[in-house]
């Protein structure tokens, strides 16, 4: 039988987003734009591209299939267009990152936890050193109560996304935290949208339905869409109980010879958790691949958020306010540490984060030369009421290990330099300098299990100075080289840059840097041939001060060493017609510890070979259909090497039939019926039925979720 755990949810405060739409709106947005000299306005297609060169006609990108000769500063770098992004098989909202060449998304737990990321040799976690934005706001949760960079994509409806921007390396001025791997910036639609309804259904009680579009008032409008999902999963033991509803309305409109934006968004979700597996435990037929061991996990989470934007030519002026909830239940080592009650855990995030941008782009010459300079600056201030651990049971709170209020507060100043020499040869040279305070309090005032915890309080602060340069060598129409260098960093957790108590010896822990550098470089080939072929190389290397982070699931830090990656990156989009097109994406990457012995330097998760691959046919109308493959090698877990995991495939598909108004889709999810893993981990548990004090390393998994058929029709009206 399976069982339902779903707690009850608590609704978010959408008064603080209803007021701050008002104060943006009428206040902010409008003093910007009034300072703003008259100007023509040039399309953008995100917060974080780079200031256009003087003399270059700016276009919008709608697919890496399209030729980006002239449009990027590096290899790793391009424009996602919306119907690529809904012609894509996904089976949960965090594999849209999948649409940036080499990165990986899986899942250990729920459907509403963030996904696991992995890129450029790093097992990403929920998106530590891969920085994420959507029209200007942060994604990346920092000083998270589950992990540092925390990235949950579940509030993006995919229907709404115009375009995706990622940028891989360090190389671009405008991205400071998060930025050593890579970035990625959704950008809402600006457009008006035809109205749709539309209602999918699936197996295991997936359903999900959307009514979206637009209404023009005058010459602005407002685009809007409204989501919901429910889904209970293929589980044994548990229904997962998905309880997802999706909002957002945006108003976009002319003002002071520019265009203002303003958005609001909600989410609110709540679900039931399988998560990883110990192998032992198949072995032994106490679970099957699709059971649990603990029926009790799960989650709920929501965010509201209010931003505005507004640009012309020179000017961009944004700022937001986010609300954000999270309580997580996991539990990973079952009766290791807590025999009679089990291991089961409890983490919370409750916080309001509110920021801004403000840039300016003067365009002049040199010498006879184009030249643009970008002068910016971004604030954000993380006001965190509660982040904290709980142990729990059948998610009931037996006693705190870690809970704090933070605030931590950043500024982040940058300027780029774009300088044409020649219709051959041009640069991009940019620096940034970031600070950061961090100011800790212990929500907690007495001992807990005769450990002192309240003395975990403290400030701390940090400055870090990034440089970064790119050479842009353009062959011909067809064919542009690049150079690209630049420093990088991700800040680490507030907590653990203090003097703090370990919550289960009661010593003390020394403070850790609050900021972790790296340093990237790489060559780059992009070519553009026959009108039809877009490829692109990249042979890239990134140096990591460390790869220490502070662990939400114990409440401490775990020390790392250095390390040092290189790979090689291709790939290849082939429109053989206006309709059927080929890709091929292909990355190496190779992954050690800097100070370790060279037979146990290899970092644990770090993915050697990804391959994705796809076909897809969009005609105008009529039948369609796409296929995708997704394969990444097997992957040391242990620093020797002697664990490994498998290595995993998945084939996702769909095919449907455009009517005028009506589309009928059919998506089939891990087609081949795969039973390969989603994510392997190896470490110590214990199950209820072995001795007391004992300890087994094992392998812990979470298996892809068996085949799955979804049905859907969207009618445009």
């Amino acid at each position: 039988m399976k069982k339902s755990n779903k707690v009850p949810y608590k609704p978010s405060k959408i008064w603080v987003a209803v007021l701050s739409c008002v104060l943006l709106t009428a206040g902010s947005c409008s003093a910007f734009a009034a300072s703003a000299p008259a100007a023509t306005l040039s399309v953008s297609t995100s917060q974080n591209e780079p200031a256009d060169v003087a003399g270059i006609e700016k276009i919008e990108i709608q697919g890496k299939a399209v030729s980006q000769i002239g449009e990027t500063i590096s290899a790793s770098e391009g424009v996602i267009g919306q119907q690529e992004i809904l012609n894509r098989p996904m089976l949960r909202i965090g594999e849209i990152l999948e649409l940036v060449p080499g990165m990986v998304v899986t899942q250990h737990s729920g459907t509403g936890k963030a996904n696991q990321y992995f890129l450029r040799g790093f097992n990403l976690d929920h998106g530590t050193d891969f920085a994420t934005f959507i029209d200007d706001m942060p994604v990346n949760m920092r000083t998270h109560g589950h992990g540092q960079g925390y990235t949950d994509l579940n509030f993006i409806i995919p229907e709404s996304v115009q375009t995706i921007t990622f940028k891989k390396g360090a190389y671009y001025g405008q991205v400071g935290d998060f930025s050593g791997a890579g970035s990625a910036a959704f950008n809402t639609v600006n457009t008006p949208q035809t109205t749709q309804l539309s209602a999918t259904i699936g197996e295991d009680d997936f359903q999900r339905y959307l009514f979206a579009g637009g209404v023009a008032v005058d010459d602005d409008h407002i685009n809007y869409a409204i989501e919901y999902n429910s889904y209970d999963g293929p589980w044994t033991d548990i229904e997962e109980d998905l309880d997802k509803t999706n909002v957002l309305l945006s108003y976009n409109s002319k003002l002071k010879n520019g265009e203002l934006k303003v958005t609001f968004m909600g989410y609110d979700n709540a679900w039931n958790s399988a998560d990883q597996i110990p192998e032992r435990a198949v072995t032994a037929g106490i679970i099957d691949e699709l059971g649990s061991l603990d029926t009790s996990l799960g989650g709920n989470s929501s965010r509201y958020s209010i931003n505005a934007l507004w640009k012309n030519e020179h000017f961009k002026a944004s700022g937001y306010l986010i609300d954000y909830d999270l309580n997580l239940w996991s539990n990973f080592t079952y009766f290791l540490d807590n025999p009679t009650t089990g291991d089961q855990f409890e983490q919370v995030d409750k916080r309001q984060i509110f920021g801004g941008e403000l840039s300016y782009s003067a365009f002049t010459s040199w010498q006879g030369m184009p030249v643009s300079n970008e002068f910016g600056v971004q604030v954000r201030v993380d006001d965190i009421d509660e982040v904290g651990l709980f142990q729990t049971q059948q998610r009931q709170r037996l006693g705190a290990i870690r809970n704090d209020a933070v605030t931590e507060s950043s500024a982040g100043i940058y300027w780029q330099n774009n300088i044409i020499f020649s219709d051959a040869i041009k640069t991009i040279v940019s620096a940034r300098y970031d600070y950061f305070d961090f100011d800790v309090k212990s929500n907690i005032d007495s001992n807990i299990n005769g450990i002192d915890l309240s003395t975990n309080n403290g400030t701390e602060d940090a400055g870090n100075l990034a440089l970064k340069a790119s050479v842009i060598y353009t062959l011909n129409d067809n064919w542009e080289a690049y150079l690209s260098a630049g420093q990088g960093f991700h800040s680490n957790d507030a907590r653990g840059t203090i003097v703090q108590v370990d919550p289960n010896s009661g010593e003390s822990i020394a403070p850790v840097d609050p900021i972790v550098d790296s340093f990237g470089y790489e060559l780059g080939l992009r070519a553009n041939l026959f009108e039809r072929l877009n490829a692109s190389m990249s042979i890239w290397q990134l140096n990591l001060d460390s790869e220490l982070l502070f662990v939400g699931d114990a409440g401490n830090t775990e020390p790392s060493d250095s390390s040092s990656r290189y790979g090689v990156e291709l790939t290849g989009y082939y429109n053989i017609s206006d309709a059927l097109t080929l890709d091929l994406e292909y990355a190496y990457t190779d992954a050690e510890f800097d100070q370790l012995p060279s037979y146990a330097n290899q970092v644990p998760g770090a993915l050697e070979h990804v391959v994705q691959a796809g076909v897809s046919y969009q005609p105008q109308q009529g039948w369609f259909a796409n296929a995708r493959l997704r394969y990444f090698s097997e992957r040391p877990l242990v620093e020797d090497g002697s664990v490994t995991s498998d290595d995993s495939q998945i084939v996702n598909l769909n095919i449907g039939y455009k009517f005028t108004q009506l589309t009928i889709k059919l998506d089939i999810l891990n087609a081949l019926d795969s039973n390969d893993h989603d994510i392997d981990y190896y470490y110590a548990s214990r199950l209820a039925s072995e001795p007391l004090g004992s300890a087994t390393e094992d392998l812990h998994y979470h298996v892809l979720e068996p085949r799955t058929l979804r049905l859907s029709a969207v009618y445009r009206f």
